[in-house]
Parts: C-alpha cells; sequence; structure tokens
C-alpha cells in the first residue's frame, strides 16, 4: 500500500504538536512536513521543516504537494495584540493555506476551527471562526473537515488564566453538558489529533463537521 503524505500547519500549537506526534509514529505516514517560523527541537527520519513567512506563503506553494493538510492554526485576540492581527492568524493564512492545498492537489484538507463558529455571530472570535468555515466551503475542496471544540485542554507554553481556571472547573460541570450541550464539553488536544488522524486515514469525500460527540467517538 502506497504511504501518504502530510503537511501541517499550526504544528508548534497545542493539537498541531499532538497531531504531530500522531503522524511520526504512524505506518500511514511516510512523510510529514511542518511549515514553521523558527526550527522546532525534533529529529525524525519523516519529518520536514520548512521555515516560511506566513505573509508570503505563495513563495512556498510547493509544499503542499502532500496527501493531507491539516490546518492547526489559532490564536487569541489577546496574544496577537489586536482583531485585525487575529484574523490574519484565524482567517487570512488558513484561507491561503487552503486555497493552495487545492492547487497543488492535495486530497484532504483538516481544519480546527471552534464551537460557535457563525459568520453571523456578534462575537468577533464567533464571527471569524464562522468566516473561515465559510470561505473554505466556497472553494469545493474534495475532501473538507472541521473540528469544532470548546475548550481545549492541555499543557500549553503560555499561561492563560481562564483557560486554566476552567480546567479545573470542567470535571465538576462537565457532566452536566447533556444531549445537545454536550458539544460544550471541554476536550483534551490529543484528542482532537486523534479525530483528525483517524479522519484522515478513513479518506472521507466531501464536507464534514465533527464536534465533541463526533470527535470523543472517532
Amino acid at each position: 500500500m502506497e504511504k501518504r503524505s502530510a503537511l501541517i500547519v499550526g504544528a508548534t500549537g497545542l493539537v498541531g504538536n499532538e497531531l504531530l506526534q500522531l503522524l511520526l509514529e504512524s505506518d500511514e505516514y511516510e512523510k510529514v512536513k511542518v511549515l514553521v517560523r523558527t526550527p522546532i527541537s525534533l529529529d525524525n527520519p519523516k519529518l520536514t521543516q520548512c521555515l516560511v513567512n506566513f505573509d508570503e506563503l505563495n513563495n512556498y506553494e510547493d509544499e503542499f504537494a502532500v496527501n493531507d493538510v491539516f490546518c492547526c492554526l489559532g490564536t487569541t485576540i489577546k496574544k496577537a495584540g489586536s482583531q485585525e492581527a487575529f484574523r490574519k492568524v484565524d482567517f487570512e493564512y488558513p484561507l491561503q493555506t487552503a486555497k493552495l492545498s487545492a492547487k497543488q492537489g492535495a486530497q484532504q484538507f483538516l481544519i480546527v476551527s471552534a464551537i460557535g463558529a457563525d459568520p453571523q455571530s456578534s462575537i468577533f472570535y464567533s464571527r471569524v471562526k464562522g468566516e473561515i468555515e465559510a470561505a473554505l466551503s466556497q472553494l469545493q475542496l474534495p475532501s473538507l473537515h472541521i473540528f469544532r471544540p470548546s475548550l481545549i485542554l492541555g499543557k500549553r507554553n503560555e499561561f492563560r488564566f481562564g483557560e486554566k481556571v476552567s480546567a479545573v472547573l470542567s470535571p465538576v460541570f462537565s457532566p452536566l453538558f447533556i444531549g445537545k450541550l454536550n458539544q460544550y464539553k471541554p476536550i483534551q488536544a490529543r484528542k482532537i489529533a486523534e479525530a483528525m488522524y483517524r479522519t484522515a486515514i478513513r479518506s472521507r469525500k466531501g464536507e464534514h463537521i465533527y464536534k465533541w460527540e463526533q470527535m470523543t467517538s472517532l
């Protein structure tokens, strides 16, 4: 059986780092590329690190000639510094990534979005997430997989007070999220990465959305 190749954009983030480990350990993939601003401290014969300027992604379009492209980009307005900077990371970069993936013939595009994504939302964060989902849908990619987690749990490099408090309280309140509310349950970054990996190797065509229930059952 022919081995697969993958590209991860956002491999240094919480989900992206977990996904990178999974792909490098997998027998399904023989080549894994990552687009990064600075080199990561990881040595693996499968791994190729591509140092890029994300404002000039068109200069690296050849790197998108892979089977599966995983987009794990994401930030916060506080970290980005402004709504404009946030939009660049969560909308402009992912959209350009998808366009280059399509141009180079990638078979699947998988992206981490967020629960509540809605292009009509009055909440800026949710609106941008909804706008990128809508823009990706319009590209008519052969295989588009959108993952909508709520609070993502895991060990981050930076401290986020709100997430820390929520993580402590989640074991108490998670049982209360039942039925349609289960989509708001916190989820471990590893679980999201596993769901993305398992979805990719299934090679389903069309557009699919995964919330808490789908991600935890894959």
